[in-house]
């Protein structure tokens, strides 16, 4: 019987994709551009630091999108500047200001939209012919632990759908092997998602650190940047600790109104729509103008493709549940330290994040649907497991970890390493075609293992291209794969 190496996987990661140690010491180096990208995409920086070289202060809404072609390095960010209004286009990465003399940017026309140029350091003498934005002294976290959280970690495209040449290897590997191998790496996907928890927590505490997480995550896909900065915004949108709790629709009024989500107009085919928007507008319009210079530009949001489940508007309602529930952050602590089974545990989180009936958001789906034929909860058990994977149990982890309460720290984990499977996706499916030939994980199966095979395609196949030249881990599987195992008789197909 074969049992896995304890980390074995970790010291893969380390070897293959040669990862920084976290003890480097020495002068700071500076990073590379690829880094500073990285950096920049998952922005990994101390807001409130950023000022431009001629003083003004710098508020990202959205870092933009990562561009893979020639031109600058970031499309349709979202930036403000002071009090100007916010500014969209594109994100220039250099390492220096005269980078963009030296490469020629200024008389380039795909550079003509770049509304801000990120740099590492201020560099010499060099002209500023355009707002530039240093990051060196507003890092998050050390940059040799920037290096060693980053390195292999960046959200790309998935490869194509194709079988990966690990496949036969990774089918030939017996199922206990297999797991624990996936175990391992999800184990490094969450310790990874702990650490972006835990930097933020040293800048804004753990509340606000949690906040901001649980925001993004209710963003999706889709819409993670201005449900982000909305969280950013809650220490302004909230009364203090010391003041009563506000009504929830009165915070759901200025969320929505801050995100700038709310329709000009009523329906006037809708009754019990119309009213619910003019008792929203009606605590609106009291505050706005305290706000104007918060306001997201309705830019920020997409729509398009968005299941109405998952619409904002819903979302930021759901949210407001949370915020306006004394110590909600202490229940989830409660729940932690109650001991249950992992399908009890998956269900009694799903009821405690679950928000009571609302009036208006259990029976409609957006600010413009139609009422519903029956109430719906405004969290479903498979949102839930999204949260409680991605955002509640490594939150819990790592805050354990940093009180040094090593019993809360082991039951996070266990609960991690037990959690019931999420629903299947395109993601997933694309991974187990790529790394399995499309065949189904394993029992027992679990969200961990879910996330052992995705952190599997983000480590190495987002490091290779579609036909896997150089990719280190068919290799590295083979060397566990016994000399008389034959591949696993396949499952149904996926």
């Amino acid at each position: 019987m074969i049992t896995l190496v304890p980390q074995l996987y970790a010291q893969w990661r380390a070897e293959c994709l040669g990862l920084p140690a976290l003890h480097e010491t020495g002068p700071l180096r500076a990073p590379s551009e690829h880094l500073l990208q990285q950096v920049w995409l998952h922005q990994r920086l101390r807001h409130e630091a950023l000022w431009t070289l001629d003083g003004q202060p710098v508020a990202i809404l959205h870092p933009g999108f990562l561009n893979r072609e020639a031109g600058p390095d970031f499309h349709h960010a979202i930036v403000q500047l002071g009090e100007s209004p916010a500014l969209v286009g594109d994100i220039e990465i250099d390492l220096r200001p005269e980078g963009w003399r030296q490469h020629q940017h200024a008389d380039n026309p795909a550079y003509r939209d770049v509304r801000l140029h990120v740099v590492w350091e201020p560099g010499g003498a060099a002209t500023v012919t355009l707002p530039t934005l240093p990051l060196h002294t507003a890092l998050d976290a050390p940059l040799p632990e920037l290096q060693h959280w980053l390195a292999g970690g960046a959200e790309t495209d998935l490869p194509p759908a194709q079988v990966g040449a690990c496949a036969p290897a990774l089918r030939a590997l017996p199922a206990r092997p297999l797991l624990e191998l996936l175990a391992q790496a999800a184990w490094v996907r969450f310790e990874r998602k702990a650490a972006e928890l835990e930097a933020r927590a040293r800048q804004s505490g753990w509340r606000q650190a949690l906040r901001e997480g649980l925001f993004a995550a209710l963003g999706y896909k889709h819409n993670v940047w201005p449900m982000r900065r909305l969280a950013g915004l809650l220490p302004r949108l909230l009364p203090p600790p010391e003041a009563p709790a506000p009504a929830a629709l009165a915070l759901q009024a200025r969320l929505l109104g801050v995100g700038n989500l709310l329709p000009a107009e009523l329906t006037r085919a809708q009754p019990e729509t119309d009213s619910y928007l003019r008792r929203v507008w009606d605590l609106w319009w009291r505050e706005a103008d305290g706000f104007t210079d918060a306001i997201l530009p309705r830019s920020m949001w997409r729509f398009h493709g968005l299941r109405p489940a998952n619409h904002p508007q819903r979302r930021l309602a759901l949210a407001t549940h949370w915020l306006v529930e004394p110590d909600w952050e202490g229940r989830l602590e409660a729940w932690l330290t109650t001991d249950l089974p992992p399908g009890v545990a998956a269900r009694t989180l799903a009821d405690r994040l679950q928000a009571p009936p609302d009036d208006f958001w259990s029976w409609h789906w957006t600010l413009r649907s139609p009422r519903l034929a029956r109430p719906q909860p405004l969290l479903g058990l498979p949102r839930a497991t999204d949260l409680a994977i991605n955002v509640l149990l490594p939150w819990l982890w790592v805050r354990a970890r940093a009180g040094g309460n090593q019993v809360l720290r082991r039951r996070a984990q266990q609960r991690f390493e037990a959690w019931p499977a999420g629903q299947d996706n395109a993601v997933l499916r694309l991974a187990r075609q790529r790394l399995l030939g499309g065949e189904r994980l394993p029992q027992p199966h679990t969200a961990a293992t879910q996330q052992g095979l995705l952190q599997l395609v983000q480590d190495f196949c987002h490091c290779s291209n579609a036909l896997c030249q150089q990719c280190p881990l068919p290799e590295r599987v083979q060397t566990l794969v016994p000399g008389d195992a034959k591949p696993r008789e396949a499952a149904e197909p996926c």
